[in-house]
């Protein structure tokens, strides 16, 4: 069938229209009753928008025959920009046109374009409450559609939302129909008058539906226009941010009664200053030519005074500086009620000054949308031409981390290229950052102050990837106090990020390789005279030629896969880091570097072919030592004199078989790990370290042989040591630990607070350990040979005994006395086969419920019991969850297990934060668990293992606690109580109706049993 259709000099055709981040086809769909007003209203509304050259969809008289919606019909509403829905008297008698609404809402209302209704000869108010003709309409429907009533309420859900969105409404008498037409015409052309921005040549990952303009449509709340909201687009440069403005400003601008988009305002502000800026943005929205603004201070007293009750679209794209701001979009009580402003910037902190609270970082593109991307520019025809370019193109895409405008530079440098060509552009650009793309990041570089310049290009040359702390650390030596606001400064204008996961200091690859060259721009020749350097070939060549770098203070090797020598470095005295972690082919160190006299940190973790360590050292500045994973180092180093500052010394996972007697010269040691080695026996100079605060030992040099060897090594150091205050994490783990071991113990450690003994051979812990007055965990997993626990430390929070085979119920006992858990943020996990009868309510299965009243969530009332199925997978992972009303709470930590978890709730900021109704709350306590591999977790189904879910409330908590936990639905009695009292009323002489009277007497026994049952 023939589609009637009017083409306007302003509709966006389909061939062009992916510039603009959508495929309109039409300006305007209109849905009407064909009966009502094909041929009087509508006829003449189509007609005069056909004069004025709107692109307008109506559908020809043929097409509704039947009751389906054609797929022609529905492709023409998601193509549409604006639909016109005239409801008319008859407008819901028809099942094709309330579905044709639905489906208006769903595609046009639903991504933010016009949807203008038009009541013809209708209340507004029997359409939103379905009264008369609609009302009667829906009634027959009801019948109609008796088996699908779901139906039904979604027309009916239609009809009210289009009934409350701001239209046009005509009744015969109060004026004239053609005026009333000429109206409607305009405010539409008004509307697609609005050429739509540019987004970009391939506007990849910016369609309406993509995650990227959703998020900014929803920040701007579009449903709500009784407020002004400021919302802005930060991140890198490069990244996209004017392109997804200029994609939100599309899908939006037919919402306001006028708009601007100001762009470059950075360039422009320098250029031509702010007053100039005003007079454009005035001049687009107010559509006046003869503004003149002369001065900042005019042109603001002109926006607030013109624009106040102005409904508009305003976007400040790259804004630099708060004066910007202030001139533009000082306060929202500038703009009328509904107004939006989109502001675009790199620096976050101008946001945050300016109060724009909502906000969105615009993220790189993942790999398929970066293919994409690359593609479109690389190839003509938006497709690859030959496999063979296949390697090529991932390389580019790794190299240019997402980043459209890199993915753009390249690709359209290389489009037709060959292979070879773009192997060789990709060389060169990994040595030198491509001059579009320097000069895009240079300009936040240049917009830094001098110091913060300089800290940028410590990072960028040497500290990506250091966690936060340990990067101001090192760097607050030399710029002070002030490490911190450089920091944030950096954060602030998009030049680096501070990973949330690990606190890790990230930075986009090209803005590291721009602060490379920036330093190599120094000197390009001669690495010596440079103030950083990370290329191991460069450091080697100013070692070799023996050049004394007076400036130097930290010296990189990381990740150097062709070093294998450290060479002389004895003439960098004042070098305070040295690093050279994970050098796979590393096997010597220099002597040189043990007689370095500013050196704090010397760290060469993961060399695992490192052998010669330098065999004495003499650090007197050395804070910390790093050697673990160094598998093929086997002698530590003589301590030629006293080494005070050493305060952390980490040898796990070497070859390391004993510790000199010279070890003693680490007196003020405080952190010291031992796991994982090839020791056959604890060293006896551990006792010789009253200062340490930490201690990981695990012997390795056993190979599974049990010996009595190491055990009489710690017990001769225990006793003739001095007990060991300062202790206060101590580790000692599958080293054949006996039960003499707690004796002395208690004694030399008196003060500790955790003490993991997994893997030992101790058959007990006896009543003595109660004796650890500070100890707040206990880890005992994997002892098979344990028994029987006789005693427990008085403030013990946290115990494990995983995996211990020989420990029974009966073995366990003390560990399930109520008192224990009492008064405690216990967290036991043990074996067992059933939960302490003190847990008053049980549920079979991995969850179980309960309601609480108050404004507060009771967790310090709240304890709980998990018991697992006999044959539960191991070794596994518990992840108790907490949900509150329907909401996900708060997750509580995992939890290695065992077959009975026991715990407290512990208090959380998520609970304090809670906003509850002073009614009823529903919460529910699940968790989720997890099977452990080497290499990954496996989630398993929490049914599969779940056997049974105990809950204890604590009536000490508060006296009045009892009569607000329920562990049925409160709800549920309230309504069995209404109910009664209704039947009550209905049938006063209920005695005359004896079925009645026995309902009656039943429901109230329900209501009896259902009040007694629930406990409390």
């Amino acid at each position: 069938m023939p589609l009637q259709s009017s083409f306007s000099s302003f509709s966006t055709h389909s061939s062009s229209s992916s510039s603009y981040g959508y495929a309109w086809e039409y300006d305007v769909f209109i849905s009407f009753r064909g009966e009502d007003t094909r041929y009087g209203f509508t006829g003449n509304l189509y007609k005069a928008l056909f004069d004025k050259g709107v692109h307008t969809f109506i559908d020809d008289e043929e097409l509704q025959r039947g009751d389906e919606i054609t797929p022609s019909l529905l492709k023409a509403i998601e193509e549409s920009r604006i639909a016109i829905i005239v409801l008319s008297p008859n407008y819901a008698s028809s099942s094709f046109c309330l579905d044709e609404l639905v489906h208006i809402l769903h595609c046009i209302k639903g991504n933010n374009r016009l949807v203008l209704p038009v009541f013809y000869e209708a209340d507004p108010s029997d359409v939103r409450h379905q009264r008369n003709s609609f009302g009667e309409a829906m009634a027959k429907h009801e019948e109609k559609f008796k088996s699908d009533l779901n139906k039904v309420h979604k027309w009916k859900q239609a009809l009210h939302q289009v009934a409350n969105l701001s239209g046009y409404h005509f009744k015969h008498g109060d004026g004239y129909e053609h005026k009333f037409i000429r109206n409607i015409v305009e405010e539409i052309s008004r509307k697609i008058r609005r050429l739509p921005l540019f987004v970009a040549r391939f506007p990849v990952g910016l369609d309406s539906l993509d995650s990227r303009v959703s998020k900014v449509i929803s920040l701007l709340r579009m449903n709500s226009s009784d407020q002004v909201h400021m919302v802005g687009i930060h991140g890198v440069g490069g990244i996209g941010k004017t392109a997804l403005a200029c994609a939100v400003h599309n899908l939006i601008v037919d919402h306001f009664d006028g708009t601007c988009f100001l762009a470059n305002v950075r360039e422009n502000s320098k250029r031509h200053g702010l007053a100039y800026l005003q007079n454009i943005l005035l001049s687009e929205i107010l559509g006046k030519e003869e503004i003149k603004i002369v001065s900042v201070q005019q042109g603001t007293t002109q926006i607030q005074r013109r624009l106040c009750q102005k409904k508009v679209l305003l976007i400040l794209d790259d804004v630099d500086d708060h004066k910007q701001l202030q001139a533009m979009a000082g306060k929202p009580n500038w703009f009328g009620l509904g107004s939006r402003v989109i502001i675009t910037t790199r620096d976050t902190h101008l946001l945050k000054y300016h109060g724009v609270e909502n906000t969105h970082e615009v993220e790189g593109l993942n790999e398929a949308e970066s293919s994409q991307l690359l593609v479109k520019h690389a190839f003509k025809n938006g497709y690859v031409s030959s496999p063979s370019y296949a390697d090529v193109l991932t390389r580019t895409i790794t190299y240019a981390s997402g980043l459209p405008l890199a993915l753009e530079v390249i690709g359209s440098h290389l489009c037709g290229k060959k292979v070879e060509e773009w192997e060789s552009a990709l060389n060169k650009f990994e040595r030198h950052l491509d001059d579009k793309i320097h000069e895009i990041f240079q300009v936040s570089f240049d917009a830094l102050g001098k110091e913060e310049q300089s800290v940028f290009l410590d990072i960028a040359c040497c500290f990506k990837g250091y966690k936060t702390k340990e990067l101001t650390d090192i760097l607050q030596a030399h710029y002070g106090s002030c490490m911190k606001y450089h920091i944030g400064v950096l954060v602030e204008k998009s030049l680096m990020k501070i990973n949330q996961y690990d606190n890790n200091v990230t930075m986009h690859d090209l803005i590291e390789s721009m602060g490379k060259e920036i330093a190599l721009k120094e000197s390009p020749e001669m690495p010596g005279k440079r103030s950083r350097l990370w290329f191991y070939e460069d450091i080697v060549k100013v070692l070799q030629d023996n050049l004394m770098l007076i400036s130097l203070k930290v010296l990189k090797f990381d990740y150097s896969d062709s070093l294998k020598k450290i060479p002389d470095v004895s003439n960098l005295q004042l070098l305070e880091e040295f690093s050279c972690v994970r050098c796979s082919n590393l096997v010597s160190v220099d002597s040189s570097v043990g007689f370095l006299p500013k050196l704090k940190i010397l760290n060469a973790a993961f060399c695992f072919k490192l052998r010669s360590f330098p065999p004495v050292i003499n650090l007197a500045s050395l804070e910390e030592l790093v050697l673990f994973g160094c598998s093929s180092l086997e002698k530590f180093p003589e301590i030629l004199e006293e080494m005070e500052n050493l305060k952390a010394l980490y040898l796990w996972g070497t070859g390391i078989k004993d510790l000199p007697c010279s070890f003693c010269n680490l007196s003020r040691l405080r952190r010291l790990t031992l796991n994982a080695n090839e020791m056959y026996r604890i060293p006896s100079v551990i006792g010789m370290m009253p200062r340490l605060f930490l201690c990981d030992i695990e012997l390795g040099g056993n190979k599974g042989r049990v010996s009595g060897e190491q055990e009489e090594g710690l017990h001769g150091i225990l006793t003739h040591s001095l007990p060991s205050a300062d202790m206060r994490r101590l580790s000692i783990t599958n080293s054949n630990l006996s039960d003499d071991f707690f004796p002395l113990a208690v004694a030399w450690f008196p003060n500790v607070i955790s003490l993991v003994l997994g893997g030992n051979n101790f058959t007990v812990l006896p009543e003595c350990i109660q004796q650890f007055r500070f100890l707040k965990e206990l880890l005992v997993n994997d002892c098979k040979h344990l028994r029987e626990i006789r005693g427990i430390p008085p403030n013990l929070e946290f115990f494990s005994a995983v995996n211990c085979k020989s420990l029974s119920e009966r073995g366990t006992s003390v560990l399930l006395n109520q008192q224990v858990h009492q008064g405690r943020s216990t967290h036991f996990v043990m074996p067992g086969g059933s939960i302490p009868r003190w847990f008053e309510r049980r549920s079979s299965g991995a969850c179980i419920s309960f309601w609480f009243r108050g404004t507060k969530f009771p967790y310090n009332a709240l304890c709980f019991a998990i018991l697992l199925k006999d044959d539960f997978p191991s070794p596994l992972e518990l992840r108790p969850i907490v949900t509150i009303n329907g909401n996900l709470g708060s997750y509580r930590f995992e939890r290695a297990m065992d077959q009975l978890f026991i715990f407290n709730l512990n208090s959380d900021p998520y609970y304090e934060a809670l906003h509850l109704e002073r009614g009823w709350n529903h919460a529910k306590l699940s968790y989720e668990a997890y099977k452990n591999y080497e290499d990954h977790k496996e989630k398993v189904p929490s049914e599969s293992i779940g056997k049974e879910i105990g809950m204890h409330v604590w009536k000490e908590e508060s006296s009045s606690i009892m009569e607000d936990i329920r562990f049925t639905d409160p709800y549920k009695m309230t309504q069995l109580i209404i109910m009664m009292i209704m039947l009550s009323i209905a049938f006063p002489n209920h005695k005359n109706h004896p079925l009645l009277l026995d309902t009656c007497i039943g429901l109230w026994m329900l209501l009896f049993l259902t009040h007694t049952l629930s406990g409390y």
